[in-house]
This record gives structure tokens, sequence and C-alpha cells, in this order.
């Protein structure tokens, strides 16, 4: 792995969909034991994220932080030894090994996502999560670190990664974020996530980094495309789609996901880029929801995520889902229970041909007048220069009255000069 550069856990078949760009290690600090290929931590970084400006937590704390809500997050592991997540991550569960211990996390990237939704704020570092009093409950299914293909580490089978699915179900979660992305359909993770279901748990997952660009369609990404699992496409800060981002049907919303801020492993922080760390700020405002309404059903939970969402740069067929994910709204605003009800396309303007010809003869006149004022502005404009090379006395249409002979020798002439041109009072006599 090349220094400064973090790259996603991935398996043969499950893949950490996300990729860090920036990440050099503040200072060397020795591995835990359980980590065969550790990932160093990043340094602090102190400026606010444009993510948390776009989404502004601050305004929606007033009415949740998340607290009283698990959230499970399925990946590398989440450390709990971060600053920012001391007292948020729970012990969890190692499925690699089937032991306890999902808190350890060798390469970052868990940790990455667990902040996102519950790094409690710190002075002098403007990165937090937006469900800062959430629990993170870490179920560790890879400790790989590398592209699609490669990388070192172990990771999960299909099979191991439906029982952390179920295991994160059984140990109470009320949210579970999936940064995970399988490309193909398997019963195993499809059963699991109908056992979610059935016990009222809100399922939200990434919709997968491999854009084709057009070249051919993108690989269906699971879980995002199961029923009832909420798909999480990447913006990036001008609003537009992160390119590696996929595109289809299972995206039903997006958010920021391109260039984010988020936790490394251990201490500091770092920049990541993709689906994965969009995953968890939806996750983190579905953890918002259900604590400031614990009666909400899941399907509720995630029927308000979708229709409160903004208005993207783009439309479904584009990757945009619904929208863009808006926290505050989904907290605040409050569903009917009737269905949605689709509203009418605009209609076309109807064709008034006397108002066209209306607008057409205005149109011809506009630009008439236009030339036409234009003309006399010029003809001004010369006119005012000629008279400005004119001598001043011809422009005052005046002559002086007698010679302008000068003075005697012995008379002293005080008065101004313009004496001289003066217009008399009467002709001189004699």
């Amino acid at each position: 792995m090349a220094l400064g550069r973090r790259t996603s856990a991935v398996a043969l078949a499950v893949a950490l969909t996300g990729t860090s760009i920036l990440g050099t290690p503040a200072r060397a600090v020795a591995a835990p034991a359980v980590c065969d290929n550790p990932s160093d931590p990043g340094q602090v970084i102190r400026e606010t994220p444009w993510h948390q400006q776009w989404l502004a937590p601050q305004r929606v704390w007033p009415f949740s932080t998340g607290a009283r809500v698990r959230v499970a997050v399925i990946d590398s592991g989440s450390d709990s030894n971060h600053a920012q997540l001391s007292g948020r991550v729970a012990r969890g569960f190692d499925a690699l090994r089937g032991t306890a211990g999902g808190d350890v996390d060798c390469v970052s990237h868990g940790t990455a996502v667990a902040s996102l939704i519950a790094a409690r704020p710190q002075d002098g570092v403007g990165f937090h999560g937006l469900a800062p009093d959430a629990t993170i409950v870490p179920i560790r299914v890879s400790e790989r670190a590398g592209n699609e293909g490669g990388g070192q580490g172990e990771s999960a089978s299909t099979a191991v990664f439906a029982q952390a699915i179920r295991r994160a179900v059984d140990d109470g979660a009320d949210v579970v974020n999936m940064s995970v992305t399988l490309y193909r359909p398997d019963p195993a993770v499809e059963s699991a996530i109908r056992y979610a279901r059935e016990k009222d748990v809100v399922l939200i997952a990434a919709a997968g980094n491999l854009h084709q660009d057009g070249e051919r369609p993108d690989p269906v990404p699971y879980p995002a495309a199961y029923e009832g699992v909420i798909g999480v496409g990447a913006i990036d800060q001008q609003g537009a789609r992160v390119k590696q981002s996929q595109v289809g049907p299972y995206v039903d919303l997006v958010a920021p996901g391109g260039a984010v801020v988020a936790a490394t492993r251990l201490s500091g922080h770092a920049v990541w880029s993709g689906t994965s760390f969009a995953t968890p700020l939806v996750s983190a405002t579905a953890a918002l929801i259900r604590a400031a309404e614990p009666g909400l059903s899941a399907e509720e939970v995630t029927r308000r995520l979708v229709a409160t969402v903004d208005p993207a740069r783009g439309n479904p067929e584009q990757g945009y889902g619904r929208g863009v994910l808006n926290p505050y709204r989904a907290v605040t605003e409050r569903l009917t229970k009737g269905a949605p009800v689709a509203q009418p396309p605009l209609p076309d303007p109807s064709y008034d041909p006397v108002a066209q010809e209306r607008a057409q003869r205005w149109g011809v006149f506009g630009r008439v007048a236009l030339w036409g004022g234009l003309v006399v502005a010029a003809i001004a404009l010369a006119i005012g220069s000629v008279a400005s090379l004119l001598p001043r006395g011809r422009r005052l249409r005046w002559r002086p009255t007698r010679p302008t002979m000068p003075p005697p020798p012995d008379r002293v002439v005080d008065e101004p000069e313009e004496a001289f041109f003066r217009v008399p009072t009467s002709l001189p006599r004699g």
C-alpha cells in the first residue's frame, strides 16, 4: 500500500466500497496483535469538512443526537481507541474468527465509517459524527487492504457475511450499515436481509464504486439491490455524482461521499472517497430519526429518509436516486399515513398565434428603438467632440470690443487679465 493512500478492504465476494485519498501517518504506532497488515493512523485534520457544512448537523441536534440507538457497522471493525470514538463503540463481534472483539480495525475503513456516524465533537477538531450519541456495534468481516482482487489479509465469505448480518440484529442493532458490496446475489445473504427486516431493523448499503461510464451497464450491487435495503450513492462538494458511484435503480438517494473527512484507526483523520462513506451519513440520519421517534417502524424510517430528500443535480437514471439526503428535514418533517401521490408532469404551454405575432412585433420594435437610440447617441457624441475643438470665444459667440493694446509703461495694470474681454457698458466719445 502506497504511503498516504488508504485503499478499501476487499474480498473476492465482499468488497468494502471506498478509498481514502489522504492520510499521512502522524506517528508510528504499534499494531494490535490481531492485525497482519495494519495501516498507519492519520494526521489530525482541524478544519471543518465540507460535508458537515453541507448537512449542518447542529441544526438537528436540538431534536435528536441519536441517543440510545445502536448502529451496527459491518466492515473491517471500528477502533474504539480513537479519541473521538471512545465510549461510543461497543465490544462487537469478530466474524472472521467467530469471537467477541469487533472493536479493532486493521485498515481504518470501518473506523472511518463508524466515525461519520458517531464521532464525538473534540476541541480544536472540525470533524465529528452526524449522530454523536449513537452507539456503534462493530462486526468485523474483513481486514484486507487493496483494490478489487488485490491486497492481503483475511476476508469473510458470503456465508460469514450473512451470519454477520444476523449477529448484528441479535446484538440489538436498530440500524445496520453495510459499506460492502457483493456483485452476485447470494441466498444466505438474502435470507439474512429478510431476517433483519422481520426484526424491524433499518438496512442501509453502499451502491458500489464500479461505474462503467456508459461502456456497459454497471454490475448490480448486493445487498443494496435487495428489497427493503436503502441503496446509497455518493456526491461531491459541487453536488455532482462522484465519478465511480454506480448508476441503477438500486440507488434510492445520494449523500456526500467525495473527499469527506473521517477518522483513521487509533488516531487522526484522512480524506476518503466512495459510496462507503456516503452510506454512514444515511445510517446516522436513520439513527437520529429512531431516537427522535422510537415508535416508527423500520419501513416508516426508510420512507421518511427517501421522502425528505432535497433536489439533486440529476435524475434517478443518472445515479442520483430520489435526491440528496437532508437530515434536518428527515427528523423534523412528518409524513401522512396515505400513500405517496405521484405529481403529474408539467403541461406543455399551448400555442397562441396572436400572442406569438404580438411578441414578434414588439421584438422588432425593440430592436429598431435600440439601434435608433445608438445612432442618436453617436451623433450627439460627434457634435460634442467637434464643439470641443473650437476656440472658446467662437463657442461663446462674442468678440473683443477694442483691440488689446499693451498699457503705457508708466501704468500698472492690477486688474485680472479677463478685464480686457468684458463688454463695455458705453462707447467712448471724442
